[in-house]
């Protein structure tokens, strides 16, 4: 079939700012996507600080932090430590990975695209909006 987009299926999930547990209150901050058959992993984060201010007290500066460092999970860089030096797959079930942090992911979802990046783009307007 001529003019067919092949596409791919691809995981994701969630960032979420959780400033106080114990509320069950969250924002979300960002979205990392994982595409196995392209071994594309990348995140993409918007901190909206009125949002924030609205939990409570939570330091935008440190949210921002926390996600440069998923950012450098995902491209493996030195500040990502020994997560940043395995296998994509793995980097991607360490972000995906329950946590009791202020930053946290949600649960895993997916689907398919012909485009990973646009997608991720996509997510991010999509749940941080």
């Amino acid at each position: 079939m001529s003019g067919a987009v092949a596409v791919q299926a691809y995981q994701y999930v969630a960032l979420r700012c959780v400033p106080r547990v114990e509320r069950e209150e969250f924002c979300n901050v960002g979205v990392v996507l994982y595409c196995h058959a392209t071994n594309y992993l990348a995140a993409a984060w918007r901190v909206d600080e009125a949002r924030l201010a609205a939990l409570g007290d939570v330091d935008p500066a440190l949210v921002r932090d926390a996600l440069a460092f998923v950012d450098a999970v995902c491209a493996g860089t030195e500040r990502a430590g020994g997560a940043g030096r395995v296998p994509v797959s793995q980097r991607f079930g360490f972000l995906k990975a329950p946590r009791s942090t202020v930053l946290q992911p949600g649960p895993v979802h997916g689907g398919v695209t012909a485009d990973p990046a646009r997608q991720l783009g996509h997510l991010l307007d999509r749940l941080t909006g």
